[in-house]
């Protein structure tokens, strides 16, 4: 098969689409034939040499995909040959096959065609396990969500709607803010322009986000507890802003306010098949009902993952970004 490798960590250019050997599906996995897998800003990390897969994943980027199932492996029950799904990876995305742990298949949602599949498992996954099963965004509440235009963004405002939740959104142009009000969100902040923690204030007269979803990490840390109302919960999922910030306990203290990270890529496999079956109880019915639905920039063929790199180190795509098998 072929699949994009890393020989050097660094540039785009550093995506190198070649023969490789064929995976095998070990016990409790099935062998994936990909239609298509989806850029994440992880894959751009890992091509840069920070972010190694765990133990015994594929060395291959690529945290979701899309495609049939062609071998079921030891112990597999459930699922068939000639299946269409989806999956969330360890890795091994940009490739024409993938060897998956049968608990992080998902089946493609009706309406949804095999291809678009690829943009789900990452972001329902995330999202879900951040906004709810952590944080326990309630109806009524409001939610922060930084980033709104991304695809964690997009999915992030369409699921906090359809529970009922009011949200607001951070992006940095009026496209993007567009996009989201059509989504949705209720309150648009251009972060080039205006102030998050005022304008979530003034939204909300004078309380505050109850959930804050953030990708930036250290940047953010302290205005977010400023931008929290009582009680409120912060989940953080990525360090565009940096690694390393100053927590004001007391502030946090009086907002008895909890701050959480996570990620989904090392976690054992029994929590990862736990948020998979969580993200298709929930939110495979919001799909299927066309409430929900993903959002796709654009398509590239998989040889050409360089470019589909640069889109998202340019920020200028909105939603996902999807590498086609050719």
């Amino acid at each position: 098969m072929y699949a994009i490798t890393i020989p050097e960590p660094g540039g785009p250019e550093a995506l190198v689409w070649t023969e490789v050997p064929d995976p095998e599906p070990g016990e409790g996995e099935v062998l994936v034939e990909v239609v298509a897998s989806a850029v994440n800003r992880a894959d751009l990390l890992q091509r840069q040499g920070f972010y190694a897969p765990p133990p015994g994943a594929s060395p291959y980027p690529g945290l979701e995909c899309s495609g049939r199932i062609t071998a079921l492996g030891p112990g597999v029950s459930g699922w068939a040959v000639g299946d269409e799904v989806c999956a969330l990876l360890a890795g091994g995305g940009y490739a024409e096959k993938v060897a998956v742990p049968a608990g992080q298949l998902l089946p493609v949602p009706e309406g949804i065609d095999l291809r678009q599949a690829a943009a789900l498992p990452e972001v329902t996954c995330t999202v879900w396990s951040n906004v709810f099963m952590v944080a326990h965004l309630r109806p009524g509440e409001t939610l922060l969500v930084h980033g709104g235009s991304s695809g964690i963004g997009t999915m992030a405002i369409q699921l906090a709607k359809a529970v009922g939740a009011k949200v607001a959104v951070t992006a940095g142009t009026k496209e993007k803010l567009d996009f989201c009000a059509e989504l949705g969100a209720d309150v648009l902040v251009n972060y080039r322009e205006q102030d998050f923690v005022e304008e979530v204030r003034r939204a909300t007269d004078g309380a505050g986000a109850d959930v804050i979803l953030d990708n930036m990490g250290a940047k953010y840390l302290g205005r977010n507890v400023d931008a929290l109302a009582v009680n409120g919960r912060l989940a953080i999922i990525g360090m565009q802003g940096g690694a390393k910030g100053e927590l004001n306990i007391g502030a946090l203290l009086n907002k008895r306010g909890a701050v959480t990270a996570t990620s989904l890529r090392a976690r054992p496999l029994g929590e990862k098949a736990a948020i998979v079956a969580a993200a298709r109880e929930h939110v495979w019915p919001l799909i299927a009902s066309g409430r929900v639905r993903p959002i796709i920039d654009r398509e590239l063929p998989m040889s050409d993952a360089a470019t589909a790199h640069r889109v998202l180190e340019e920020s200028g795509h909105i939603g996902k970004v999807l590498l086609v098998v050719p």
